[in-house]
């Protein structure tokens, strides 16, 4: 497996995103990357806090609206961390943080999911008070994206350091 993760980061394109000193190259992707969790977990935090209670005069319905760029923002998280991730495989792919960091993630998404069609998809949004279920949704999407920015920052603080065989982080 470790011969696969070392081809992986050794191949032309990972070099390119790493050594590369083009603007394209690793600031931008990671800056990319940036763009895309705040569209996916701040637009999440809006929707979530409003169905807390915050905000109450604003309407909810018309939030329903943010969902396809919070569907834009996880494409380009797809898409720029998949990369990163490819990029230092050997590293990422061994730090039980990763695994923990996509769990949050893959569980905000499922969230998501579940909380578009199941509160928007509700008559009575906005004409009955929040569901306890609703509430209880947003509760747990709040945890999903805090932990999973959280564990994706920490990624450079614990675990195998990049590019540095057997060296760990404390």
């Amino acid at each position: 497996m470790m011969e696969f993760l070392a081809a992986l980061e050794h191949s032309r394109f990972s070099q390119w995103v790493l050594a590369s000193g083009s603007i394209f190259a690793y600031p931008s992707i990671l800056f990319m990357h940036t763009i895309g969790m705040a569209m996916v977990a701040g637009i999440s935090a809006v929707i979530d806090l409003r169905l807390l209670g915050l905000s109450p005069k604003l309407p909810i319905k018309p939030l329903e609206r943010l969902y396809p760029l919070m569907w834009v923002g996880f494409a380009i998280n797809l898409l720029t961390g998949s990369t990163l991730m490819i990029a230092d495989a050997t590293t990422k792919l061994t730090n039980p943080d990763f695994y923990v960091k996509m769990i949050f993630v893959f569980s905000g998404v499922a969230i998501l999911y579940v909380m578009q069609s199941r509160v928007f998809g509700d008559p009575e949004l906005d004409r009955a008070p929040v569901s306890s279920r609703a509430k209880s949704l947003a509760w747990i999407s709040l945890v999903c994206w805090v932990g999973a920015v959280t564990c994706g920052r920490l990624l450079a603080y614990v675990g195998p350091v990049s590019g540095l065989t057997g060296l760990k982080s404390h």
